[in-house]
């Protein structure tokens, strides 16, 4: 039971990820039961298309008690992180934002810089760009992965320009069981391949070396992202394509195609199998 200063939470979710909470008061895109009861019901809305379905599921929720509507798709700052609240447990945030201002992403409209949160447990880290926190914040979160009851997974992200040999020595440490960079612009490519060096000189290999390729953006090309995308499995790592959506979530059903052959585990590994 999700129980905040006294209060009865039901959270409502307009779809399921991967990081959606699964308890007995999470509800993914329906209304409600018969039996629902809270003090509160909150829509959690991640992306901006589904804003329109947020605001049918906040009438269907009414009933039930008092609904708020919330989440990244309103574009207004977070504030802490709270543990398994609107994240399945594990998950875990302990800053915010991003010094960047790349043309595709929201986080630094919406969050501004880094801010540096108060650190929870947990052993699969979201941060926007946690390598970009201080140095004292950083090893804090690495001690408190280091007492996770599992292996350590980050998937929100580590910037590859930003990469110093420090950070490698803590992740060879840590031993995690993934890690994820990115590779979306041109100019991601050269600090790419210099923390590729320095990871698989640490010992990691592709199954924990993740990157994440955007995909289907204004004026990309299929051979283009192809390309990238084999750029990545040179140099070891495993790519993973994500799709460009404009902000009514629409997608070129041509690049959906492509895409599920470079997002599938299984289609990935048989293009990386003679390599």
């Amino acid at each position: 039971m999700i129980v905040h200063m006294d209060k009865k939470i039901i959270r409502v979710f307009p779809r399921k990820t991967s990081a959606t909470p699964d308890d007995g008061l999470a509800f993914v895109a329906c209304p409600p039961p018969f039996y629902a009861e809270a003090d509160e019901v909150h829509v959690s809305v991640a992306f901006t298309y589904d804003l329109k379905f947020a605001e049918e599921l906040a009438t269907w929720w009414k009933p039930v008690a008092p609904v708020l509507i919330g989440g990244p798709a309103l574009m207004q700052p977070s504030g802490e992180f709270e543990p398994g609240k609107y994240m399945k447990p594990g998950n875990v945030i302990t800053s915010r934002g991003c010094p960047n201002h790349c043309w595709f992403c929201s986080v630094w409209k919406r969050e501004g810089d880094i801010r540096e949160l108060e650190i929870k447990d947990g052993w699969n880290v979201q941060d926007d760009n946690l390598l970009a926190c201080s140095e004292q914040h950083i090893r804090d979160v690495f001690a408190m992965l280091k007492r996770q009851p599992q292996k350590a997974e980050f998937r929100g992200g580590l910037e590859a320009k930003i990469l110093k040999q420090w950070h490698v020595d803590l992740l060879a440490d840590l031993k995690p069981k993934q890690m994820f960079f990115a590779y979306d612009t041109e100019d991601d490519l050269e600090p790419l391949i210099e923390a590729s060096k320095m990871l698989l000189g640490a010992g990691f290999n592709r199954h924990q070396l993740r990157c994440f390729c955007l995909i289907g953006y204004p004026k990309d090309t299929m051979q283009e992202a192809e390309k990238r995308l084999r750029q990545i499995i040179a140099l070891g790592m495993f790519p993973m394509a994500m799709l460009w959506k404009n902000q009514n979530g629409d997608e070129d059903q041509t690049w959906r195609k492509f895409q599920k052959g470079w997002c599938r585990p299984a289609a990935i590994y048989a293009q990386t199998r003679n390599i």
